[in-house]
């Protein structure tokens, strides 16, 4: 997404354990410390560098899903899935020297149709494993989209990251034009 946006950006993976958050906290306070927690993470190795940290949760009906780490596990989400309203949470947060500076998130609800045990096997069969790495089993810009049949949130938030309030964010820091 800052790919296509313009932004430039380099990648270094933060070394931050997920588990712990994600048993003791709601989805939307998942999403929220896991990216602060990785911005963090990062930045304390780049001190005078501006650090974006960011994390998805899927949850459907309270529960909490990770990525799915088989293919018959794909399976039983999608399942689960079925029929039902997934909630994503998807937030974003900037640090810098070692400090948060600025965090967001926002939700999306995505309303996931009758899926039969036909179109799941099918679908998984196309897009096993790139699904693999994906919370919620699904690529929004690919054959994921068959999954639903009504959206409500912003994209850039499905695809991972509130990324408008992010660029607003990065501007307003003088790190992008205005």
């Amino acid at each position: 997404m800052l790919e296509a946006a313009g932004v430039p950006f380099s990648v270094q993976p933060s070394s931050v354990d997920e588990t712990q958050m994600k048993l003791r906290l709601d989805p939307t306070e998942i999403a929220l410390e896991l990216a602060k927690a990785k911005a963090l993470n990062v930045s304390g190795s780049h001190a005078g560098d501006w650090v974006i940290g960011s994390d998805s949760v899927v949850s459907v009906e309270g529960r909490v899903f990770d990525k799915p780490r088989s293919l018959d596990e794909a399976a039983e989400h999608l399942r689960l899935f079925s029929g039902k309203t997934m909630r994503l949470t998807s937030a974003v947060a900037l640090a810098r020297g070692g400090q948060i500076d600025w965090v967001h998130e926002e939700t999306a609800d995505l309303h996931v149709r009758p899926l039969s045990n036909a179109f799941i096997a099918d679908y998984l069969s196309e897009e096993w494993p790139a699904v693999s790495f994906c919370v919620g089993v699904f690529r929004i810009e690919g054959r994921g989209v068959q999954l639903f049949n009504r959206v409500e949130g912003s994209h850039f938030t499905i695809l991972g990251m509130p990324l408008l309030p992010l660029l607003s964010a990065l501007r307003q820091r003088d790190q992008l034009s205005e």
